[in-house]
């Protein structure tokens, strides 16, 4: 018998908010807040979007990442920002008990939920990146970030660069691109949690120049990435 598939849809950077109680340790920092470490540019729309084409629940948070990192884990050394990291120990405890623990509880537990059910969870966590990061500039259009060692995972993305190809010529995808899959991250977390067979976690990655080149644009990148993956999850 098989496994019927339960999409879930993050977006763990999706806003730059700085909650009242902190707003004081980013005076000055507004132009931080507002560029690409602030948070991912277009990536709550995007995932909004493939969470209504999908009849998919959706997680998403918009608190800035500069006050904790959600897609971290927690020993990393980049959970904090310089603006959160010299607070006193006590401060960065209640950042990770109101904004961090229950966001990654919640997903978590939705993936286990749906697991229990007998279900295959794929997840796509929406994020998007700045077009040029320490003067390098990136030559990609769209990544698809996964373990090369889980087959699942790699088929489903081999099958939406193909099926991007078809819906937007144009764009250029890259694997694993512009990080590894496998590098800190909350699906990296998950996969240790649940088995190839019941979780494939996906993290796309759009260029924020999409974003950047005006409504009608982005609006057809928006929508081509989300007819390809369409069109792939609907395949035979």
């Amino acid at each position: 018998m098989s496994i019927e598939d339960s999409y879930f849809i993050t977006c763990e950077h999706g806003g730059n908010r700085i909650p009242a109680p902190y707003l004081e340790f980013f005076k000055g920092k507004e132009a931080l807040l507002h560029s690409h470490r602030g948070y991912d540019a277009g990536a709550l729309r995007l995932a909004r979007e493939m969470s209504e084409a999908l009849s998919a629940p959706l997680l998403v948070s918009t608190v800035s990442r500069l006050l904790v990192d959600l897609n971290r884990s927690q020993h990393h050394s980049r959970l904090f920002s310089e603006a959160t990291r010299p607070l006193p120990d006590e401060l960065r405890r209640e950042i990770l008990t109101r904004y961090y623990l229950p966001y990654r509880t919640k997903a978590e537990a939705a993936i286990e939920q749906a697991v229990a059910r007998g279900q295959r969870v794929i997840h796509i966590s929406s994020h998007s990146f700045t077009p040029e990061l320490d003067g390098k500039v990136r030559n990609a259009d769209i990544g698809l970030l996964y373990d090369p060692a889980r087959e699942n995972e790699a088929m489903l993305c081999r099958r939406w660069q193909i099926a991007l190809k078809e819906y937007a010529a144009g764009l250029r995808s890259r694997m694993n691109y512009p990080y590894a899959g496998t590098s800190d991250g909350f699906t990296v977390y998950l996969r240790k949690r649940f088995l190839e067979e019941r979780y494939l976690g996906i993290e796309l990655e759009v260029n924020q120049k999409h974003f950047a080149a005006g409504m009608t644009h982005w609006r057809a990148v928006r929508h081509a990435i989300i007819q390809s993956l369409h069109a792939v999850i609907t395949q035979d």
